[in-house]
């Protein structure tokens, strides 16, 4: 360790960019592998307290994990049962979806027409180049999504696996970790893997919560509105409220659009006012109070994390990028050459927690 510090500034930054290039490298190539890897092993954290449980009523680890795994993927397929069939409401309406969006299409066209002069001939020309486009478009988007199920199945086979695997090995897993480190450095180790899992299984509960109480907001909201396909957008509300910054964005979005197409203009005023009122209510008071947790992660470096994980593994990296950086930040605060990089990645103390130190402008000498 001396022999690092001794070396020149330019040659640890040479060798720390290369490190993370040679990892960011390894994550990309191996996204098969590692999602669903970091995804079972975020869930078997989370299912630890459970499968404990189940073993002490004397089940044997093997179908206390199996048990566990079983019940915890039992409500995710239900939640994804319950949003298809959702989705199948919304297909059946999708003639009444149509005919609202052809009688604004022809509405535009009027205000089109007389505002800036342009004939229907001319704009039915553009839209009819335009429509072709669309579908040469949607057919390719039609095999992504068709491909994007597949993947996503055999996601949650695999992490369903891996979850499984790590519920039954964690002991072996954490005695790995003593047996590859010094024997004063096993409190250390315990004491990490104790953090991890006490800040994942909060993490990842609160944000349930955090999901079921933001979903009930959007459903009353758009209830009392009169809004068509309420469940279904405060579900993917719900959902996409994860994505901090990113998620409240495109759940809107996605609402306004139907709203939009299903109701007035006045109604689509109404739901957004309505959405931005609950977003502040979820940022002010839910977040601190239920998702928050013991490791504070500095808003800067979890909007990067999330853009990062979108360019290594798409979705599936936004919705992993902050329970990876809590975690690394567990890690780092508790290894003492790396502390001053947890320090980084954590919130700024308030002014009652922060050090007592004023920075002073040096004296100007009198001539």
């Amino acid at each position: 360790m001396d022999r690092w510090y001794s070396l020149p500034f330019y040659l640890k930054s040479a060798c720390v960019l290369i490190s993370i290039l040679i990892f960011g490298y390894l994550a990309k190539v191996g996204d098969l592998i590692l999602v669903p890897l970091i995804l079972g092993a975020l869930f078997a954290l989370l299912l630890v307290p459970l499968c404990r449980f189940l073993e002490r009523l004397k089940l044997p680890r093997t179908f206390a994990s199996f048990l566990s795994t079983i019940l915890f993927f039992g409500l995710i397929i239900t939640g994804f049962y319950i949003l298809a069939s959702q989705l199948t409401i919304l297909k059946e309406d999708f003639p009444a979806f149509q005919k609202q969006l052809t009688d604004v299409g022809q509405q535009l066209q009027n205000f089109v027409s007389k505002q800036f002069g342009i004939e229907y001939k001319q704009q039915i020309q553009y839209l009819s180049s335009t429509a072709q486009k669309s579908v040469d478009a949607g057919s390719m988007l039609l095999g992504t999504a068709l491909l994007s199920l597949s993947s996503l199945f055999i996601l949650l086979v695999f992490t369903f696996l891996y979850t499984f695997f790590l519920l039954i090995y964690r002991s072996h897993l954490v005695r790995f970790l003593m047996i590859l480190n010094h024997e004063k450095y096993h409190k250390n180790i315990l004491d990490i893997v104790h953090q991890i899992q006490y800040v994942v299984k909060k993490y990842l509960i609160g944000l349930l919560i955090q999901m079921l109480l933001v979903s009930i907001l959007v459903f009353i909201a758009l209830t009392a509105v009169g809004v068509k396909y309420g469940l279904l957008l405060a579900v993917i509300t719900g959902v996409f409220n994860i994505l901090p910054y990113v998620g409240i964005f495109s759940s809107l979005l996605i609402i306004t659009i139907i709203t939009f197409a299903t109701s007035s203009l006045t109604n689509v005023i109404i739901v957004a006012v309505a959405i931005c009122v609950i977003h502040m209510i979820d940022s002010n008071f839910i977040v601190p109070k239920i998702v928050g947790s013991k490791v504070k992660i500095n808003s800067m470096f979890a909007m990067m994390a999330i853009i990062l994980g979108e360019m290594i593994w798409g979705i599936s990296g936004m919705f992993l990028a902050i329970p990876i950086l809590a975690i690394i930040k567990i890690i780092f605060d508790r290894i003492a050459d790396l502390a001053p990089w947890g320090f980084l990645l954590g919130e700024e103390a308030s002014e009652k927690d922060a050090p007592d130190v004023i920075i002073q402008e040096p004296p100007v000498e009198k001539s």
